[in-house]
C-alpha cells in the first residue's frame, strides 16, 4: 500500500496501515487482471478494494492451494478458524489477523452488509465438500456467495448515481461473469483440483461428461465435442455480461474507469480462450500483454477525462454560489 493510498484514505494509525499492506500485496499477487484495475480508482478508494479482495484470495488459498500439502481436514480446520476470527473482527472492528483488521474496518467505514461475507464463507466451504454442478442453477447458488456478493461488497466503495439497490443486481452479474471466465480459462486447473465448475447439464447437452474431460485433460487429446460444450459456456457468459453491462453507467463517474477496465480485461479473456481453439483442458488461455496494456491506457484517458469533467463541475457550483453571494 502506498503511503499516499494510506493517507489519502484517511488510515493512521500504523497496525491497520500495516493490515491494508498485506492485503495489497494479497491483491497484486493473485489478481494480476483486478489488481492493474484497481490502479484506475482514485486513491482513497483503493485500500477499500484492496481489503475486500485480499480477503477474498485468502480465504481462498486456504481452500484451493495446489502447493499446500494440506488436506481436507486441515483445511476446514483452517476456514473454521478464519470463520470466527471474521466474525468477531465484524462484530468488534478489531482483530490480531491483519487482513480481517483491514476488512473489518473496510466494512464499518463503507457500511457493507455482514451477511454477503457470511455467504461468501458459506460457498468457501462448499468446496471442500462438493466437486461439480449437475445444473447451472445449482452453479448459480454457488457463484452468488463466491461470486455475486463479491460485486456487492464493492459497490459501496464504488459509490452509484442512482439509489444502491438499483445497481445491486448488475454488480452481482459482474462478480457473476467475472468467475465464470475465470472457470472457463482455469478448467484443466480445476481438474487437477478434482473440481468442475461447468454446469453438467451443459456439458450433457453436447455428449460432455466429467469421465471425458479427465480423459482429454490427461492425455491431451482434443475431442470436438469438448471443445463445443466450452464454446456454449463462453456464449453463456457472455450473456451475463450483458446482464451487468447497465451497471457500468450508474456507477460514480471516479469509478467507472476501474470498472469498465476491469470488463474489457476479462472479456478479453473469453477472446483469448476462442482464439487459442478453446483449449482450457490442456492449457490457461492468456490475454497477451500489449492488449492488456493497451486496455489500461485506454482507462487512464478515461480517468483523466472524468477527473478533468468533477474539476469542471465543482468549479461551476463554486462559481454559481460566488454570483448568489454577490446578489445577495
Amino acid at each position: 500500500m502506498t503511503e499516499r493510498e494510506l493517507n489519502a484514505a484517511g488510515i493512521a494509525h500504523p497496525a491497520l496501515r500495516a493490515a491494508y499492506t498485506r492485503c495489497r500485496a494479497l491483491n497484486a499477487r493473485h489478481g494480476k487482471t483486478y489488481f492493474l484495475a484497481t490502479r484506475l480508482l482514485p486513491v482513497a478508494r483503493r485500500p477499500a478494494v484492496h481489503a475486500l479482495y485480499g480477503f477474498a484470495r485468502w480465504a481462498d488459498d486456504i481452500v484451493d492451494d495446489l502447493l499446500s500439502d494440506a488436506g481436507p481436514a486441515e483445511r476446514a480446520a483452517a476456514l473454521d478458524a478464519l470463520q470466527l476470527r471474521l466474525t468477531a473482527g465484524l462484530r468488534t472492528g478489531e482483530s490480531e489477523e491483519p487482513v480481517v483488521r483491514a476488512l473489518a474496518h473496510t466494512a464499518t467505514v463503507y457500511g457493507i452488509d455482514h451477511r454477503h461475507f457470511t455467504d461468501f464463507m458459506a460457498s468457501m466451504r462448499a468446496d471442500l465438500e462438493v466437486t461439480d454442478y449437475p445444473t447451472y442453477d445449482d452453479l448459480r447458488s454457488y457463484m452468488h456467495g463466491s461470486a455475486a456478493v463479491i460485486g456487492l461488497q464493492i459497490l459501496p466503495v464504488l459509490g452509484t448515481v442512482v439509489p444502491r439497490a438499483e445497481a445491486a443486481p448488475h454488480a452481482a452479474a459482474l462478480g457473476i461473469a467475472f468467475q465464470l471466465t475465470n472457470f472457463l480459462r482455469d478448467v484443466g486447473e480445476d481438474l487437477d483440483r478434482g473440481r468442475v465448475y461447468l454446469p453438467g447439464d451443459l456439458l450433457a447437452a453436447h455428449g460432455v461428461d466429467r469421465a471425458l474431460l479427465e480423459w482429454s485433460h490427461a492425455t491431451g487429446t482434443r475431442d470436438p465435442r469438448i471443445v463445443a460444450a466450452l464454446r456454449a459456456a463462453a456464449e453463456l457468459t457472455r450473456g451475463v455480461y450483458r446482464e451487468a453491462t447497465p451497471g457500468l453507467a450508474i456507477l460514480e463517474p471516479v469509478s467507472r474507469p476501474c470498472i469498465r477496465t476491469a470488463y474489457v480485461l476479462y472479456g478479453g479473456i473469453l477472446e483469448a480462450i476462442a482464439e487459442d481453439g478453446y483449449s482450457v483442458v490442456h492449457r490457461r488461455a492468456v490475454v497477451p500483454r500489449r492488449r492488456r496494456a493497451a486496455v489500461a491506457l485506454d482507462g487512464v484517458g478515461r480517468v483523466a477525462a472524468a477527473r478533468l469533467r468533477a474539476r469542471a463541475r465543482r468549479s461551476g457550483r463554486r462559481a454559481a454560489l460566488g454570483a448568489a453571494g454577490g446578489r445577495a
